[in-house]
């Protein structure tokens, strides 16, 4: 284990020597994040912050399929940075090595992940960097990851999901209601459909749904020309970055859609149903329809506002 864990933070080079004969896995790193944080059993580290520097590297499952540049298929920086913070907000710690067990089970939980390698290291407590290195492979923690899934499922954020007609999208009272729907609890998703602009039209179905998708995702630039806040945004890992930092979302449909193992039954053309559906994956916490009718049987909470009315 000790020679695992030089060479996971050892350069490259270094780590393919020492490995000749032998398939090294891919590596994801973050290295000499910083942050200011209360920790330590000792009493003159309570009510005082100190600097303690994370790295981390974690090995994930090789990538063998196509090569299409998608941040979907790959472990994104984020969650590790992510886990560090998560973890450091969670409770006041004594021990860096107990920071360092929970970091690496939340990295572990992710499913391209194999082993996390985190060395935590306390700056500001002696002549030197003081810290602890550890190494965990999801087999040595598969008891644990089951339970901490459960818990990690109940953190999720549930955004609420707004649809606006084109009308609405014009409506000069739109950054007044994305004030007031930002003022609320729930990380905010925005969704359009096709602009009143002819769309054209094939023959084919498939290739009328691409298009369809298209023209909603035109709208979506034209909705978040309205409102910087607005950013689009087409992958679930983009998505669930912004819903954790609180940033304004337009929902680009086309890959989401297409990449589904149960995509929506209809056609993209009914932009309303799309949307529902959309918030049913998302496990909206509300439907928030605001210049048409609601679809039918939508799979959450729904309500609409018809043009002219309060949203609250």
């Amino acid at each position: 284990m000790p020679s695992d864990i030089r060479l996971a933070f050892a350069h490259p080079s270094e780590r393919s020597i020492a490995t000749a004969g032998d398939t090294p896995h891919d590596r994801i790193s973050v290295r000499d994040h910083i942050v200011e944080v209360e920790i330590g059993a000792f009493q003159a580290e309570r009510g005082t912050t100190q600097r303690v520097r994370f790295n981390v590297v974690v090995e994930v499952i090789p990538f063998t399929g196509a090569v299409d540049d998608d941040v979907d298929r790959i472990l994104s920086y984020d969650r590790v940075t992510e886990a560090i913070e998560h973890e450091l907000a969670a409770e006041r710690l004594n021990l860096l090595e107990t920071l360092a067990e929970h970091i690496a089970e939340r990295i572990l939980l992710e499913p391209q992940a194999l082993r996390a390698f985190v060395r935590i290291e306390k700056l500001d407590r002696g002549p030197g960097a003081l810290g602890v290195e550890i190494v965990r492979a999801r087999r040595d923690v598969a008891d644990h990851l089951n339970a901490l899934a459960q818990t990690v499922a109940q953190e999720r954020p549930h955004p609420r999901v707004v649809y606006l007609s084109n009308a609405a999208i014009a409506d000069p009272r739109l950054t007044g209601w994305l004030d007031e729907l930002e003022a609320r609890r729930a990380p905010l998703i925005l969704c359009v459909g096709r602009p009143d602009l002819p769309v054209p039209q094939t023959a084919h179905k498939m290739t009328q749904r691409r298009i369809d998708l298209l023209a909603i995702e035109q709208n979506g630039w034209c909705l978040a020309a309205r409102d910087p806040r607005a950013k689009v945004v087409a992958t679930r890992t983009e998505l669930d970055w912004a819903m954790r930092h609180g940033q304004i979302c337009v929902w680009a449909p086309s890959k989401i859609v297409l990449d589904a193992t149960e995509g929506p039954r209809f056609q993209p053309r009914d932009s309303v149903a799309l949307a529902g559906w959309f918030a049913g994956e998302l496990e909206a916490c509300e439907l928030l329809v605001i210049g048409e009718d609601l679809p039918d049987d939508p799979p959450v909470t729904a309500r609409a506002v018809p043009e002219g009315a309060a949203l609250f």
